[in-house]
This record gives C-alpha cells, structure tokens and sequence, in this order.
C-alpha cells in the first residue's frame, strides 16, 4: 500500500499554462484541467471579499487584495469573466491604510504605495474595490488621502451585509 501511495506523489500535477489573465501580473495560477470544482461558466460569480487583516509586510501588495487577483485569474482558466462591479473588495480595519495614495502612503511607510497597481489591474478586470468610512475616521486618514478609484462607503459593516442580501457570496480574509 505504501509504495502505490508513493507512487501517487512521485509525478508532478499537469498543469497548463492559463489563457490570457484580466490580472496578468498578479494572482499568479496555473489551469489544472482535470482537478475537481472548476469555474462554471454557467454561473453569475457576484463576490464581496471581506478584506480587514493587517498586512505584514508593508512594502508589498496585502495578500488579500492578491487572493482577489487570483480569484479572478482561477474564473478565466474556463474564460469565465464576471460582468464588471460582480467582484467588490471592502478593505477596513487594519487592512485600511492599503487604499492611501502614494502622498499618505509616503507619510505612514516612506514609500510609494505598492497597492495602487494592483487596485488598478483589479479595477481594469472590472473589480470594485470600497473602504469602510469608519475604518477611515478611526485611523484618521482623510478622504482626500485615499486613492482616487476607491470608493468611500458608509461602513464595511452595511456594505458586506447589503451586498450578500443582494446574492454575493462572501470571502473573508
């Protein structure tokens, strides 16, 4: 028995290389045709990710804003392409600060913010990307430090629950 389960592991995964990406340089993923659970294109993918972590390293993209990135290059393995504002990422809490422009980003990190390119790849694939108003106010980072494309909510709070009462599942970091 041993040797059979052996055997399992000792050849790689085929793996293809994934048609074009609405992300291309982040989210990085490789089609897996024969693996279970593959995108269905059948399926209107309406998807709230609830982005709060604190980023460990600030000097890179926050993995949550990458696991969007992935999550939208893994749907176009099987050229499933949600329509734009399908994907929405509220970034609140201590994840807040990774939607300032490079100007507030400079004043907290000394450094331009990494995160911008990546928002921007997202909102090109037709991802919304929202931050908490609260989450604002409590780290005092003014309306006018956050990027240009961000949309300024109310709250994380009503707009998670709003959007998964209107049919969006829910991925949380």
């Amino acid at each position: 028995m041993l040797a059979a389960t052996g055997a399992l592991f000792a050849s790689p995964i085929e793996a293809e290389t994934p048609p074009a990406l609405p992300v291309p340089h982040y989210g990085a993923v490789v089609s897996l045709p024969d693996a279970a659970n593959q995108p269905d294109p059948a399926i209107d993918y309406r998807v709230v990710f609830d982005i709060s972590a604190a980023a460990t390293d600030s000097s890179a993209p926050h993995p949550s804003l990458g696991k969007v990135a992935r999550f939208l290059n893994l749907l176009a393995t099987k050229s499933v392409r949600p329509p734009g504002g399908n994907i929405v990422a509220v970034i609140h809490g201590p994840a807040t600060s990774a939607i300032v422009a490079h100007t507030a980003y400079r004043s907290r990190f000394a450094m331009d913010n990494p995160n911008l390119a990546l928002i921007a790849e997202l909102e090109a694939a037709g991802a919304q990307i929202h931050v908490c108003g609260q989450a604002l106010h409590a780290q005092k980072i003014a309306a006018s430090d956050v990027a240009p494309t961000v949309t300024i909510d109310l709250a994380a709070l009503t707009t998670v629950a709003t959007l998964q009462l209107r049919g969006f599942a829910l991925i949380a970091d």
